[in-house]
């Protein structure tokens, strides 16, 4: 779907379209280049009303644009046809509520092959953002609730808001720990206490409330883990999103798909999410969960209700949606209750 093409939600007109992509450099740029590439990036976005971020590392592209809905297809259009990159790849496009780089035109950050130029080691330049997933790893495998909660503040002092500690921090450093017990750097105890800890530093972010007409909606969802997941980061700071989104919240941790299905029929939710675990991949969820997907819409037939798939394996393969029967794969936490709103608002016109 095109930038353009997406609709804000009805009484939403300060809404803004949001796009992410990743891409791989066709030639290795200098520090220079990028600062050259960001500088002009930085002008025609100011001239756009389009504000965003831009990362590069290891011979990657990870972009998000945000703005108004044609202005950001304008510059979408221009970078499709950039040949200084290739395998351009969408990860996220939605309408949201508020920007999350409203201070900036073009946020840059960086890491360069190219050591000898000056610029690379220049105290100006932030740090890679690979490094702060990489310091986070550490404090949450430490169980160090006090130097995280340092670090969480100063991310909101310096301008992050929650959707960017999500989709840049949080998420990326969920998987990381799972990697690592897969590697067998870690312990199946160090895994839960990690994943704990990086709950409890996601709770400290604060949210935007949404627009008043998405605040009276009253949209009830139901916010599950699948069941017999042990891993309930997801499923918990979506919490936080749908609340500040003015959402009745329901939780749920069933050890049984008819522990599920017995909550949905006894509440009938506008929506559902299931979360698989955000650190290891589990591919081997996926037939089990079909199953849980189609008896749940059984349970809940005379009140059609949104049912979203979220984890590590739907972030990785949005596509693993339509084969388990949801109507929407998160690839990440950021939008979420955006998304379902939108959705829920469709299937009631429908």
């Amino acid at each position: 779907m095109l930038v353009e093409e997406t609709q804000a939600p009805e009484g939403a007109a300060e809404w803004v379209a949001c796009l992410t992509y990743k891409s791989v450099a066709t030639a290795t740029p200098r520090a220079s280049d990028i600062d050259l590439l960001a500088s002009k990036a930085r002008a025609r976005n100011r001239s756009l009303d389009v504000t965003g971020m831009l990362l590069f590392e290891d011979g990657c592209f990870l972009q998000t644009l945000e703005g108004p809905p044609e202005a950001v297809g304008a510059v979408w259009s221009s970078i499709q046809r950039d040949e200084r990159h290739d395998h351009i790849e969408v990860l996220s496009e939605h309408m949201a509520a508020a920007r999350l780089f409203s201070d900036w035109n073009l946020l840059l950050e960086g890491r360069f092959a190219d050591s000898g130029d000056n610029h690379a080691k220049t105290a100006k330049a932030p740090p890679a953002v690979a490094e702060h997933v990489t310091r986070l790893v550490e404090l949450a495998l430490n169980a160090d609730d006090l130097a995280l909660n340092t670090m969480m503040a100063g991310f909101s002092e310096q301008g992050w808001t929650s959707d960017a500690i999500l989709t840049l921090l949080i998420e990326p450093a969920a998987r990381a720990l799972g990697d690592a017990w897969l590697d067998d750097q870690c312990s199946e105890l160090d895994l839960t206490i990690g994943l704990s800890m990086l709950q409890m530093a996601g709770h400290a972010v604060r949210y935007i409330p949404s627009p008043q007409s998405i605040r009276n909606s009253c949209y009830r969802v139901l916010l599950a883990t699948a069941p017999g997941e042990k891993h309930m980061l997801g499923t918990t700071l979506l919490a936080d999103q749908f609340l500040a989104g003015g959402w009745q919240v329901d939780m749920a941790f069933p050890d049984s798909e008819e522990a599920l299905t017995n909550q949905m029929n006894a509440q009938h939710p506008d929506a559902v999410d299931i979360g698989l675990s955000d650190a290891m991949p589990r591919q081997h969820a996926i037939d089990s969960l079909r199953e849980t997907i189609e008896h749940s819409r059984l349970i809940v037939s005379e009140h059609p209700t949104v049912v979203s798939v979220g984890g590590r394996l739907f972030a990785e393969a949005a596509a693993t949606a339509l084969s388990v029967g949801a109507d929407h794969a998160r690839k990440g936490l950021a939008g979420t209750s955006v998304r379902l709103a939108e959705l829920v608002r469709q299937s009631r016109a429908g």
